[in-house]
């Protein structure tokens, strides 16, 4: 058998110290049936049967509606007694559904209406309805009001819970796209020139290229795996991939060189420590770019420029593009977009004239 709460033994306390103490002035007051000790078994009973009232609120109601019902066709007076109906009515309606709980209800109220009939205070039918009426309807509504109250905001907790985990995936997926897709990307474009080389050395070379990109990408992917992991220690370890910020830049640069792109990196404005999550995005979105340059871009050249401001930073990517082409925003585009509008930024990709254009700005503050 469960423990009641705590709230419960002092609810159930209470009621039996107020039916204790109030019986023998209520049998001088309403000069019904002498109150003895069979009243005070009754009532006491109805007391006591209020203490499982959250854990088995129908069992609950049952004792202490049996034992209230025997209690006035006896012609006991009214009292502390009915306060214990009330009790066990809102807790059923407050923890057990509608409709079991109207029913289990409304044959309360049926067998409480028995006794006006019988008991020299009642007020008979149909006067007598209203004051049973009330004593079961309105601790069943406001039982009702409260579980519904409850069950909203745990639903809204769920939701919400649902929809951090979804952003965590989403983030996941972004972020394993970019690594693995800039990667890929530059594997693709050395394992081309290997294919194309006729002099075994320069074929050498670009299988060179195509290990170390592999290798950085792995090495990258597998750290930014570590850092999503519960109770990872991602910052140490012999692996441990540089970390992607505007400050590993040059990195990104020369990387994407070896994969046969010209970068052009321009950076302008006092560079300073950004907050990370505007760092990192601020990175991706770069990486991204460049991975989408070595991929499609008509041509083997790209500008790439970071411009640091008082307020924020501003990046843009620039290459050229194969007049004709439709432009259709794939997932890296939509990604990049989602990661800095999170941070209350704005990214704005597409043709312009001859060339293909990614520009965004990122607030320093990160507003999430």
């Amino acid at each position: 058998m469960g423990k009641p709460r705590l709230v419960d033994v002092g609810v159930t306390a209470a009621l039996t110290a107020l039916t204790v103490v109030s019986l023998p002035f209520l049998g001088e007051a309403y000069g019904v049936r002498p109150v003895d000790g069979l009243a005070y078994a009754l009532a006491i009973t109805a007391a006591v049967g209020t203490l499982f009232r959250t854990r088995w609120p129908v069992l609950a109601l049952g004792v202490v509606t049996a034992a209230t019902v025997v209690y006035l066709l006896l012609a006991y007076p009214y009292g502390p007694v009915m306060v214990c109906v009330v009790v066990a009515v809102y807790s059923l309606a407050r923890n057990r559904p509608l409709r079991p709980a109207l029913l289990y209800a409304a044959a309360t109220l049926a067998l409480l209406l028995v006794h006006v009939f019988t008991h020299p205070a009642a007020l008979g039918m149909p006067q007598g309805l209203i004051p049973a009426s009330a004593i079961v309807m309105v601790p069943f509504s406001i039982g009702v009001a409260r579980r519904m109250w409850h069950e909203a905001r745990a639903a809204e907790r769920d939701a919400a819970e649902q929809q951090a985990r979804d952003d965590e995936r989403l983030q996941l997926a972004h972020e394993v796209h970019d690594v693995v897709g800039h990667g890929l990307a530059a594997i693709q474009m050395q394992a081309d020139i290997a294919l194309h080389l006729g002099r075994p050395q320069d074929a050498a070379t670009a299988l060179e290229a195509i290990s170390k990109a592999a290798n950085e990408a792995l090495t990258e992917l597998r750290t930014t795996l570590a850092e999503i992991r519960p109770g990872s220690t991602s910052g140490s370890g012999p692996e441990r991939a540089p970390t992607a910020g505007l400050a590993n830049l040059e990195v990104l640069a020369e990387r994407v060189r070896t994969a046969g792109v010209s970068v052009d990196l321009a950076v302008s404005g006092t560079t300073r420590p950004l907050p990370d999550a505007v760092d990192l995005a601020a990175y991706r979105v770069l990486q991204e770019s460049l991975t989408n340059v070595v991929k499609h871009g008509a041509g083997s050249a790209a500008r790439v420029e970071v411009v640091y401001e008082p307020d924020g930073v501003r990046l843009a990517v620039r290459n050229p593009r194969a007049p004709g082409n439709a432009f259709v925003a794939g997932f890296g585009i939509t990604g990049m977009r989602h990661r800095v509008e999170s941070l209350g930024g704005r990214l704005d990709a597409g043709p312009v004239d001859e060339s293909f254009e990614v520009r965004a700005a990122l607030p320093a503050g990160g507003v999430a």
